[in-house]
């Protein structure tokens, strides 16, 4: 990994784990549907263009092909996680609900094990069960912590990293031929489709805050759009191994930009139970191997 890689990296960890401190600031103003309707709508305005540049003439006919496919992966990869996420954080601090995102890669071993029978090995089992650990630790922390519905919101959280293994799975295969732009691009376009008419249910009543406005609209340009384009582009460069450590990094920022901004508190049981879905998180992606723990 070239020093520009890394810095992309870091970026793009940064981009994503902003997006939890923009959830905290805007989702009480707009309820999670509306949030998250202009959050999706907002990114596809964005990747659309794009798309239409660069791969338009190649993947018009995946689209039409595979429009099934692409709604199901935009269901569970943006739609459904990203609802319960800001819900999550009507109660959460957005730090913990960035730990609980970094799940999403546990979950999706889980899925391959029990849906396409992807046997796990030894060290897999293990991380899988340190993860479990921590959600547990996270959870119950978060039931301790005298704010109402805070367990619902860490429980909401936890599921949502669950959509994103089913959707990973999902999308790899029933969309093996098409490219990783247009999956990006339309699963968002998909998402924004299924929302709209629960944006209009569940309307806010009160006139919305620039400050809002600006939360989710920066959300839906850098946290959305912009970190898909950086991490398909490192999937290109530096392969999946290396591309999804950056799980290990959204969680840094997602509570550095809570302390920093919104003066949210780091507890104990945040430092335990993050440490333990990060050492399980190494384990289930093969960052850290059994056999170097015993040298």
């Amino acid at each position: 990994m070239t020093l520009k890689h890394f810095i992309l990296l870091v970026v793009l960890a940064a981009l994503w784990g902003a997006s939890f401190l923009f959830m905290r600031v805007a989702v009480p103003e707009f309820g999670p549907f509306a949030l998250i309707a202009i959050r999706v709508a907002a990114a596809s305005m964005v990747l659309l263009p794009i798309w239409y540049w660069r791969e338009q003439r190649g993947q018009g006919n995946a689209v039409i092909k595979n429009w099934h496919h692409i709604l199901v992966v935009g269901l569970f990869n943006s739609a459904i996680p990203f609802v319960l996420f800001a819900y999550s954080t009507l109660t959460i601090t957005g730090g913990l609900a960035s730990i609980l995102n970094s799940t999403a890669s546990i979950w999706t071993a889980v899925v391959a094990w029990l849906w396409l029978k992807q046997k796990p090995t030894l060290q897999t089992i293990l991380g899988l069960l340190l993860g479990l650990i921590g959600v547990v630790v996270l959870v119950s922390d978060s039931v301790g912590g005298g704010v109402v519905g805070a367990g619902r919101g860490a429980l909401a959280a936890a599921f949502a990293a669950v959509m994103y293994g089913i959707a990973a799975n999902y999308a790899a295969e029933k969309l093996p031929g098409v490219s990783a732009l247009t999956v990006a691009t339309f699963t968002l376009v998909a998402a924004a489709i299924v929302l709209l008419p629960l944006a209009f249910m569940f309307a806010p009543q009160s006139p919305i805050s620039l400050q809002a406005w600006a939360a989710v609209l920066a959300m839906g340009v850098f946290s959305t759009a912009i970190t898909n384009i950086i991490y398909f582009n490192l999937l290109a460069s530096i392969g999946p191994t290396k591309a999804v450590t950056v799980a290990f990094l959204i969680p840094v920022f997602g509570t550095l930009w809570g302390a920093l901004f919104i003066n949210e508190q780091i507890s104990v049981g945040m430092l335990l139970g993050g440490g333990i879905i990060l050492l399980s998180i190494s384990l289930v992606t093969n960052v850290l191997r059994l056999g170097s723990l015993s040298k």
